[in-house]
C-alpha cells in the first residue's frame, strides 16, 4: 500500500511540473496547446516528433524553448540535398603531434547532443536521412567501426514542410515508424496571432525558464512506465491498431482504403501515449478519451492510402477518426 500511495504522489509531483514546464513553454510559444501537448508527449514517453507545418508557424523557436524549459543540450541541422552523412555524425581527422606522430582524432558532429532538431528533414538525401536511422532507434552511432554513444537522453524532433515538394526525398516507412507522433501545426486562430504580432515585434522577447534537467527527464520517462493502465484500455489500443491495418482484422474501410498500416511498434506508442496523455490532463490511468486524442498522432504516418483511395478523395484523418469511434462504442457496449 505503501509503494502505491508513494507512486501516486510521484506521479502527481510529475503532473504539476509537466503543468509548470507548459506555463514556461507558453511565455515564447503563443497559444498551440495541442502542438505543445504533444510535443512533451514525445519527450516524458522518451520518443521522437516530427512537425508538420507551413514556414513561420513557430516549429523552430518551439523546439529552441523546448531545450530551454527541459534542461536539454539541443542542436540544430537545417538538412539540404547536399548535406553529407559526416555532416551529421561527425569524422575522424589525421592530426600530427609534436613528436610527428601522426593520430586519427574523432571530431564530433551535431547529433552528439540530447535533443536535435532536424529540419526540413526531407531535403536530404536517403543517404543522409538513413544516418539518422541507428542513432533514433539505439542511440548510439557507428563511425569507422566504433559504437559512440549519444547524449542521454536523446530526442529527434524534425520538422516538414508539407507544401514544398519539388526537389525532396519522402522519408522512408522505416523511418517514419521510428518517429514517436505526428505533431500537425496548423495557423493559429485570429486572438493567438494577435497575441503572437505584439509580443514579437516589441523591444525585448519573452524568456523561457528550465523547469526540469535531463536527469529529471529521464526519472519522469521511468515513472511513466510505470503508471497503471486498465486491461480494457490495453485491449482497445490492440483492437484499434489491429483494425488499422489491412488483414482480417481490419474495419472494412480500411481494408477498401489503406495499402499498409501500423505495425507493433505503434501498439508500444499508443501505449507510451495514452499514459502521457492521462498525465498531461491531470488523470492517474489511462481513459478511453486518452486512446481517442493520441489514435491520429500515433498512427497517421504509420499508413499509407492506396492510390484508389487517394484518387476518391478519402481522407486519412477521418478514417482513423471513423474507426477509432467504432472501437471505443464496441468496447463502451462490451
Amino acid at each position: 500500500m505503501a509503494d502505491t500511495d508513494d507512486l501516486v504522489a510521484r506521479i502527481e509531483d510529475l503532473g504539476d511540473k509537466l503543468a509548470q514546464a507548459r506555463s514556461s513553454i507558453a511565455a515564447r510559444f503563443l497559444g498551440q496547446d495541442r502542438v505543445v501537448d504533444l510535443t512533451l508527449t514525445a519527450l516524458i514517453c522518451g520518443g521522437h516528433a516530427v512537425l508538420i507545418g507551413l514556414p513561420g508557424l513557430g516549429k523552430t523557436r518551439l523546439v529552441d524553448t523546448l531545450s530551454t524549459v527541459m534542461g536539454l543540450d539541443g542542436n540544430r541541422i537545417q538538412f539540404t540535398p547536399d548535406l553529407m552523412p559526416a555532416d551529421i555524425l561527425g569524422s575522424e581527422v589525421l592530426e600530427t603531434g609534436e613528436g610527428g606522430a601522426r593520430a586519427f582524432r574523432f571530431i564530433e558532429g551535431p547529433i552528439f547532443c540530447q535533443l536535435l532538431m532536424a529540419d526540413e528533414i526531407n531535403r536530404a538525401s536517403p543517404r543522409t536521412q538513413s544516418a539518422l536511422l541507428q542513432a533514433m532507434q539505439e542511440k548510439e552511432v557507428t563511425i569507422a567501426g566504433a559504437h559512440r554513444k549519444l547524449g542521454t537522453p536523446f530526442h529527434v524532433l524534425a520538422t516538414q514542410n508539407p507544401i514544398e515538394q519539388e526537389g525532396t526525398y519522402p522519408l522512408p516507412e522505416a523511418q517514419l515508424d521510428r518517429f514517436l507522433v505526428q505533431i500537425d501545426v496548423p495557423y493559429p486562430d485570429r486572438q493567438t496571432e494577435r497575441d503572437i504580432l505584439i509580443a514579437t515585434t516589441g523591444a525585448q522577447d519573452a524568456k523561457s525558464t528550465a523547469v526540469f534537467t535531463a536527469a529529471e527527464l529521464l526519472a519522469a520517462q521511468d515513472l511513466l512506465r510505470r503508471m497503471p493502465v486498465g486491461d480494457g484500455i490495453v485491449e482497445m489500443i490492440l483492437d484499434l491498431v489491429r483494425a488499422c491495418r489491412p488483414g482480417p482484422d481490419a474495419a472494412a474501410a480500411v481494408n477498401d482504403a489503406v495499402s499498409w498500416g501500423p505495425g507493433p511498434r505503434a501498439s508500444q506508442a499508443l501505449m507510451l501515449c495514452v499514459r502521457a496523455q492521462a498525465l498531461l490532463s491531470g488523470r492517474l490511468a489511462p481513459t478511453p478519451e486518452d486512446v481517442r486524442a493520441m489514435a491520429g498522432p500515433v498512427l497517421k504516418h504509420r499508413m499509407a492510402l492506396s492510390f484508389a483511395a487517394r484518387a476518391r478523395g478519402v481522407d486519412l484523418d477521418a478514417l482513423i477518426d471513423d474507426v477509432t469511434a467504432g472501437i471505443t462504442r464496441t468496447a463502451a457496449a462490451a
